[in-house]
């Protein structure tokens, strides 16, 4: 992938391993801004270094500022058999305060939406977002998105916590 203007001054690219620590750094200030969590460390370091070296897993895309990461965004990918298309999930989708407001996210969106509409075999874009994070649902509103009529459920196996 090219670099892509997002804004003046402000573009969007494939991130590299070398970027590993700021994506990081961007995804630690995100759970505790948008969920007050901290997360472990290690754990979110290995799993953004495991993400770069497989693109299997997923594509992480970084938002540069003049040369600086000021933001951030993760795509992986869902096969649906009822569309036989690719669906896109947006995912650890932050962009640093001081960086908001600048339509960066909306610009980010329509890039995706136009890889959506190049390809035959994809056929949507999909994301989830914390129920009680009402500036960002507004925002996802605001660019055509609806909640659906899905809700999302999960079961995640942690190791200090057995399966009952």
């Amino acid at each position: 992938m090219q670099k892509y203007t997002l804004a003046p001054e402000y573009e969007l690219e494939a991130a590299l391993p070398a970027d590993a620590e700021a994506l990081a750094r961007l995804q630690e200030a995100m759970a505790l801004e948008t969920e007050h969590l901290r997360l472990e460390a290690a754990t979110l370091r290995a799993g953004v270094a495991a993400l770069l070296a497989d693109p299997h897993k997923g594509i992480y895309y970084k938002i540069t500022h003049q040369n600086q990461v000021v933001g951030c965004v993760l795509t992986t990918f869902e096969w649906s058999d009822w569309r036989n298309g690719q669906i896109l999930w947006i995912q650890s989708l932050y962009i640093l305060p001081a960086h908001r407001g600048k339509k960066l996210y909306s610009a980010t969106y329509r890039y995706f939406q136009a890889l959506v509409l190049q390809r035959p075999d994809w056929c949507g874009i999909r994301l989830y977002v914390d129920k009680t994070n009402q500036a960002a649902r507004a925002v996802y509103q605001a660019l055509g998105m609806d909640n659906g009529h899905y809700e999302m459920f999960e079961w995640i196996a942690l190791p200090d916590k057995p399966v009952h």
